[in-house]
């Protein structure tokens, strides 16, 4: 049973992304229209189908002490950059919270894969003596919360959700359950995720889930849109500090929006393949809507997961149109930014509430010619340029392999 009033408020917010290296530049080249993505020229990827990646647009290892970064995965790194952003952004620090009391959910999908490969690759070529010691720590799918936990000294529990590309998604959710049951008083939530190396992008492209537009690489990522052929990969991290109300409100703390309510499901349809008729997606969002205690006419807009593959957009948006309607303006942000997999959800969060603060709705980059599909027709999908609309609550949603669905709600505060 909740302890609490449910109220739970936003304070603060971090980023890096393949937009910008921190929230500013990162919105500001969101709403500019500018993309993240490029083609790599690494020779490894000359062979390969799909050659586009969203890169970070600053090394994070740039953005932390040398020593530190040394000992830190890039997942690990990009983590840490973003979490120290949102607790500068929320002042918590400042705040008199017991260590004891402050908690850590931070989520991956995949984690520390460069090290893994990387030290593999020393492993058969120099033998065992020399791996490196730090190997396991900067590997581990825990490791992005664990090294946040550190940085911000958290004693109240730490925790990494790994559910694929709901993961930084889900992490906010578990967020929301701690401070609803009283667990913790602050909670730094989000995701992370860098694994741009040759043995993830063979096994995207061995799936034929990326984009093989090539030659067109800020136009490669394509939700919605007819001639949509794949994701393509992204890197980077976001983080956000959740609050109770009335605690953040006491200490005079900048509130960015309320998190009013969370669902989640899964599809119990398909290792990979999302459910058609986006049936556990819809349910997740129809729960988080009950959850916030809105109704579906009360949602003004919805930032999708949408990917740009071909099943998963249309499926997608059955579920948003079966849940929250036909009024509600879409848009789809992986456009400009790729798919940060255990990220993407929590950096989408961040756009979300960003929306909700400014009332303004980004545009879906490359969406010339929406998909035939009835559900796609009949949405409301921002495209060519930001609409300003007047919103008090919008959802972001996010899916991953193995059937997972996530749906949070934000409001104005």
């Amino acid at each position: 049973m909740s302890t609490s009033d449910g109220d739970v408020v936003v304070t603060g917010l971090g980023a890096t992304t393949p937009l910008g290296s921190d929230v500013a530049s990162t919105w500001d080249a969101l709403l500019a229209g500018r993309s993240g993505v490029s083609r790599i020229t690494d020779d490894w990827a000359k062979d390969f189908p799909a050659q586009l990646v969203a890169r970070l647009a600053t090394d994070p290892s740039q953005q932390i002490d040398r020593v530190r970064a040394r000992r830190l995965d890039r997942s690990q790194q990009v983590a840490v950059v973003a979490a120290e952003e949102a607790w500068r952004d929320s002042g918590a620090a400042d705040a008199g919270v017991a260590p004891e009391r402050v908690a850590v959910v931070f989520g991956t999908g995949i984690g520390g894969a460069l090290t893994l490969l990387g030290q593999d690759d020393i492993l058969e070529e120099k033998g065992p003596k020399r791996v490196s010691p730090f190997t396991i720590p900067m590997l581990m799918p825990n490791g992005p919360a664990a090294a946040v936990g550190l940085a911000v000294g958290a004693k109240g529990g730490v925790h990494a959700p790994v559910s694929a590309c709901a993961s930084g998604a889900e992490a906010i959710r578990w967020g929301l359950d701690l401070l609803r049951f009283d667990r913790a008083d602050v909670v730094l939530v989000g995701g992370a995720e860098a694994c741009v190396h040759p043995l993830p992008m063979a096994g995207f492209a061995a799936m034929r889930a990326m984009s093989t537009r090539n030659d067109e690489p800020e136009r490669a990522s394509r939700p919605f849109d007819k001639a949509r052929d794949g994701f393509v990969l992204g890197e980077g991290a976001a983080a956000l500090v959740l609050e109770r109300g009335d605690a953040a409100r006491a200490r005079g703390a900048r509130i960015h929006a309320r998190l009013a309510g969370a669902g989640g499901t899964a599809d119990g349809y398909d290792l990979v393949a999302p459910h058609p008729e986006g049936e556990g997606a819809g349910r997740a969002i129809a729960a988080a809507v009950r959850d916030a205690g809105l109704t579906p006419d009360d949602i003004g807009h919805v930032n999708a997961h949408a990917t740009s593959t071909p099943v998963g957009d249309t499926a997608e948006a059955a579920a948003i149109l079966s849940t929250v309607g036909e009024h509600t303006l879409v848009t789809a942000t992986k456009s400009q930014t790729g798919h940060l997999l255990g990220a993407a959800g929590a950096l989408e969060s961040v756009f979300t509430i960003l929306a909700l603060r400014d009332q303004l709705v980004p545009a879906t980059a490359n969406l010339d010619d929406p998909d035939d599909d009835a559900a796609v027709q009949a949405l409301d999908i921002v495209r060519r340029e930001p609409r300003r609309a007047r919103l008090d609550a919008a959802v972001n949603d996010s899916f991953g392999f193995g059937g997972h669905n996530i749906a949070l709600v934000f409001t104005t505060a």
